[in-house]
């Protein structure tokens, strides 16, 4: 089998198949690019068991035939190519031999059949949505799913889709994020809990796509089609917690202000906090809002005050600053509005503006009990 295709061309489909592959799998079969050839058309897949991913790529050949390529030799070898064409022909000795303007270079081929086949989703349902909609849901929404090996449920994204919205959910317990498109909607109500090492290499290759994905699912997979690839993954098997239970209802007080001054003072203020807890203290009266931090054990603190708008009781709250910081460096808005009902209740945090029509985002912080 000998094919001829462009090497900048196959390492910028290969770098992004490349991020399926563990640095160390238990099967020795998954190191590696199944490469199958027929006539024209090279389909390259990646596994790593619970995710596959596969492109196609034009190439020129009349060959067929399939083989397992090591990924990482590859991929290194490639790196240093500048655009040329580049021949592939597997030989008799178990090789496949790639030829250069510079020279000759052989590698050890498995055999392609033994790769694992990927999942054929039994009737699924579908829902199409635009690639770069997609990446946006779940960059507002992935870095506040947990790392809970004991809570694999919280460990992922919740899709929810309905025939009215698409919302995404992602919480630790310790914060939360819903995000929701009334712009795109499905045909059936479906919900689902994707993992996360899927959604972060849909998040690089969607952002900014104009090209539609569809999505199909059942109860075990997922599979999202668009260009020339398609990803399947197994979703996080369980019932997702009733997140809204959560989202408190009545906030009376509401605080809204400058996002950047408000993001730029927790970061100055919390480097003078605990370094466990990470607390630190709001303190809202009138239209002053005093944010402080303290730790005891250094005698370091700090103090800053910065004028909002605020409607509400005078209180004070305190935050784990981490959760807070991700929170305001995630959305995109000139204003975000603060809601509390009360010091041990949660805190709501939303846009003003800078959303599409349709784009909703709620992000929900716990509070830390504050040692007055």
């Amino acid at each position: 089998m000998k094919f001829i295709v462009s090497s900048t061309y196959l390492l910028k489909q290969l770098q992004v198949l490349g991020g399926v592959i563990n640095n160390s799998n238990t099967l020795p079969i998954l190191d590696n690019f199944l490469f199958d050839l027929k006539k024209g058309k090279l389909m390259v897949s990646a596994s790593d068991l619970e995710t596959t991913m596969s492109t196609e790529l034009k190439v020129d050949s009349k060959d067929e035939g399939v083989i397992a390529v090591p990924a990482r030799l590859l991929l290194e070898t490639l790196k240093t190519f500048p655009e040329q064409p580049l021949t592939f022909v597997v030989e008799d000795n178990n090789t496949v031999e790639i030829s250069s303007n510079y020279g000759k270079y052989a590698l050890a081929y498995a055999d392609g059949t033994e790769f694992p086949k990927a999942v054929e989703l039994a009737n699924p349902s579908s829902t199409t949505i635009l690639g770069d909609i997609l990446a946006t849901a779940i960059n507002k929404t992935i870095f506040a799913a947990g790392n809970d090996d004991l809570r694999p449920v919280m460990s992922g994204v919740f899709f929810q889709f309905s025939p009215e919205n698409l919302t995404f959910v992602a919480t630790d317990a310790h914060k939360l994020v819903k995000y929701q498109r009334t712009d795109v909607t499905a045909t059936q109500v479906a919900e689902f809990i994707m993992p996360k090492k899927p959604l972060t290499l849909l998040k690089s290759i969607l952002a900014g796509s104009e090209s539609d994905v569809t999505i199909e699912y059942n109860d075990s997979n997922a599979k999202f089609s668009f260009d020339n690839s398609e990803l399947i993954c197994r979703l996080i098997d369980g019932k997702y917690p009733n997140y809204e239970a959560v989202i408190p209802k009545e906030n009376p007080n509401k605080l809204s202000i400058s996002r950047n001054q408000f993001l730029s003072s927790v970061k100055r203020v919390s480097i003078f906090s605990n370094k466990t807890t990470h607390q630190i203290r709001l303190k809202i009266a009138g239209a002053e809002l005093n944010i402080s931090a303290e730790d005891i054990d250094y005698s370091n603190k700090a103090e800053e005050r910065l004028t909002c708008s605020y409607q509400g009781d005078d209180m004070q709250i305190g935050f784990n600053s981490r959760f807070l910081t991700e929170m305001l460096n995630n959305l995109n808005s000139e204003e975000v509005a603060l809601e509390m009902s009360l010091p041990n209740r949660a805190g709501i945090l939303t846009p003003l503006d800078g959303l599409d029509s349709g784009e909703h985002v709620v992000m929900l912080v716990m509070p830390v009990m504050l040692n007055n």
